[in-house]
């Protein structure tokens, strides 16, 4: 498969009047499961000169967060709880993006995301506040619209409103850079959080990485060899990309014990090692087909065990 010409960003107002508009109002719901950190995370080169950060996504349907917005014409948006105020300025953004800037209500968000551990956390907050907004004047957005509203209300975001498509995503500027060919093959996910303390990440704070002409370099190959793991269904292939994104990453926000957490995965026939690129979960991938799998999980569970992490979970993509 031939890589695709890299778009360029739609203009708001242009992304935005694709959707199709009525006037009915009603309490709406919207919902978003967490991820995983990423698969891959950088800066690409989409053409001699033009750096991008892009980002492939790893969702996580262990956790959810949800929203319900209640609207009303009082102007004013009444927000529970208050200090989600990501979530406040998503349910603005899409209000405005509408046309409706003169309408308030009350915006209910509900999570059990953990808060700074790469889970995606805001970023799932802000699509379930955008889908609900949008489900209470009957908009019907298409997720290139989210994506939009989403980086415009976070300033950053994940691209969890693709679903299962698997895209290259400029999460700094909320357009798909490329389709890489469809949903990931089937992995064992054994995650688990490798700060003791469990106060994570600040976002906020957290700056973007500063990648050197070397990491750059390195990067460049690693979408098109995601490509061909997607085409051909290869989980290895896919485990390799998200280990060496995760190696490239290990000089901006380090790992603890990074090189035996990558002997640990060898040891129990992982086929590899993705992480939150701003975050402190880590992720030992293994093929869902392969026969050892059960066993090395439990193995894995057992050395992180004796390494001091006793928390962990486990899903499928």
């Amino acid at each position: 498969m031939e890589a695709k010409t890299p778009g360029r960003p739609p203009a708001r107002a242009e992304h935005l009047e694709r959707g199709e508009h009525a006037t009915t109002t009603r309490t709406g719901y919207g919902s978003s499961i967490a991820h995983h950190g990423e698969i891959l995370q950088g800066v690409f080169e989409l053409s001699p000169g033009q750096l991008e950060r892009a980002l492939v996504t790893l969702p996580c349907p262990l956790f959810s967060a949800h929203a319900v917005f209640t609207p009303d014409d009082s102007g004013t948006l009444a927000l529970e709880p208050y200090w989600k105020v990501k979530a406040r300025l998503a349910a603005q953004t899409t209000l405005a993006a509408h046309g409706l800037e003169h309408k308030g209500g009350r915006l209910v968000v509900k999570s059990e995301i953990p808060i700074r551990w790469g889970l995606g956390s805001s970023t799932s907050d802000v699509i379930a506040t955008i889908i609900a907004v949008a489900d209470a004047f009957s908009l019907l957005l298409q997720p290139e619209q989210i994506a939009s509203l989403a980086v415009d209300a976070e300033a950053a975001s994940d691209s969890l409103m693709f679903g299962d498509r698997t895209v290259l995503f400029a999460h700094r500027r909320g357009y798909v850079v490329e389709e890489l060919g469809g949903p990931l093959p089937p992995l064992d996910v054994l995650g688990f959080n490798t700060d003791p303390t469990g106060k994570g990440v600040d976002t906020v704070e957290f700056a973007p990485a500063r990648y050197n002409r070397s990491e750059i370099e390195m990067l460049q190959p690693l979408p098109g060899l995601l490509r061909r793991a997607l085409r051909e269904g290869d989980p290895r292939g896919v485990g390799r990309v998200a280990t060496a994104s995760a190696r490239i990453n290990q000089r901006h926000l380090p790992i603890p014990r990074f090189d035996a957490l990558l002997a640990l995965a060898e040891t129990v026939h992982s086929v590899g090692l993705q992480v939150a690129h701003s975050g402190t979960v880590v992720g030992l991938l293994f093929d869902a087909n392969d026969a050892r799998k059960s066993a090395g999980i439990q193995k894995a569970r057992t050395l992180l065990r004796e390494s001091g992490i006793e928390q962990t979970w486990h899903f499928r993509t």
